[in-house]
């Protein structure tokens, strides 16, 4: 494993995507050179912010000074914070506001929040006259190191998460190491859950020097821009090959089969954020994985382990409210499931581990084996 990097360095990570290819730049404070970023990108150029109104009370301003400074022109339009705002009702909010700001085919959309905002901004941008081009400015670390690289962009379903959406790349990514400081320690380590993934679907070393290093990122010390940065080569590296998830990149999903049906059944709400949803996932998969004599028990364990030294929730007992309001029903949740995207006509498809570092595509597990699975998992 590599030393981090400087933390005072921008690093720039490259996504290879032909003539549609483009920059992450990841950094302390390079906030400030969006305007400049986006002025050279595109000259002469008009933008509009789309963030949340938690997000616009600590970064709006930044951005909006950023943008005057480089002679940009912008608008911005703030949603309510949270899952509820990915939703058809946000979109039209945001769609009306783009189309009452004059917002063109040439122009740009920023996203500047966090993963919520910029499914949400991207979806609308791709439908807006028909293809806006955006930015993403991700503000937690979630977002930074998954859900603002690679394009996938969308609103949840009553039934299901992220089943009506676009793929819709961005033309820059913007994350600045220093937002993250004003998160709540349990939105940051919500998404060290996605820092954590990388190690454990294809990168085992990574994973051992997250189980060393893991509370320097916790603290922002240098080692949070090295853990970012190597998230983001993960997925780029991922994405440039398997852009619109015809093989590969369908890995980067492992715990969301799982993940995705919990924050269902909890109304996606903040009873269960998505990187919680995700690491209670990825410990099922591990141990669904040991189950099938894939993978060692005690690797399965290691991974829960170091999932609940970050402070994650690792069992399903740990969501909040779910023996209590009835919400523990091993059929509902695999109903839940049968509408996951990765389903093929009907079949399910999970993501498992031969080994840390080393996840695999399972097509047409048989339900009967996860149904039993998950009833054991819910009467431990």
């Amino acid at each position: 494993m590599t030393a981090p990097l400087n933390s005072s360095d921008p690093i720039t990570v490259n996504v290879g995507l032909g003539d549609r290819a483009y920059d992450i730049v990841i950094g302390r404070n390079v906030l400030p050179s969006l305007g400049a970023r986006i002025k050279a990108l595109r000259p002469g150029v008009r933008t509009a912010i789309v963030t949340d109104k938690t997000v616009a009370r600590h970064w709006l301003k930044a951005t909006e000074e950023s943008l005057a400074a480089a002679d940009i022109p912008t608008s911005h339009i703030a949603v309510e914070e949270g899952e509820g705002s990915k939703s058809y009702a946000g979109l039209e909010t945001v769609s009306e506001a783009l189309i009452a700001a004059k917002i063109e085919r040439s122009d740009l959309v920023i996203a500047l929040g966090g993963g919520v905002v910029g499914d949400l901004a991207g979806f609308t941008a791709s439908i807006l006259r028909r293809g806006v081009d955006f930015v993403q400015v991700p503000t937690s670390l979630l977002a930074q190191v998954d859900s603002s690289v690679g394009g996938k962009t969308g609103i949840n379903s009553p039934q299901g998460k992220n089943l009506i959406g676009a793929f819709h790349q961005p033309v820059l990514v913007v994350a600045d190491t220093a937002v993250l400081d004003t998160l709540s320690p349990r939105q940051f380590r919500a998404g060290y859950a996605e820092v954590a993934k990388y190690g454990v679907l294809g990168d085992a070393a990574f994973f051992t020097w997250l189980e060393t290093n893991h509370a320097d990122i916790m603290r922002g010390g240098s080692a949070r821009e090295h853990a970012i940065a190597t998230s983001c080569r993960a997925k780029a590296g991922v994405v440039s090959r398997d852009e619109r998830e015809n093989g590969e990149r369908a890995l980067l999903n492992l715990g969301h089969t799982f993940g995705h049906a919990l924050e269902a059944v909890t109304g996606f709400s903040d009873r269960l954020y998505h990187g919680e949803g995700v690491s209670i996932g990825m410990v099922l998969a591990a141990e669904f994985s040991a189950q099938l004599g894939m993978i060692a028990p005690d690797d399965a364990v290691r991974v829960a382990r170091h999932l609940a030294d970050a402070g994650l929730p690792t069992r399903l007992q740990d969501i909040a409210g779910f023996r209590q309001e009835g919400l523990a029903d091993a059929d509902r949740l695999m109903a839940l499931m049968a509408q996951d995207k990765k389903v093929k006509r009907g079949k399910l498809t999970f993501i498992l581990l031969q080994a840390i570092g080393q996840a695999v595509i399972a097509n047409d597990v048989d339900p009967a084996t996860v149904r039993d699975f998950l009833h054991r998992k819910l009467s431990n």
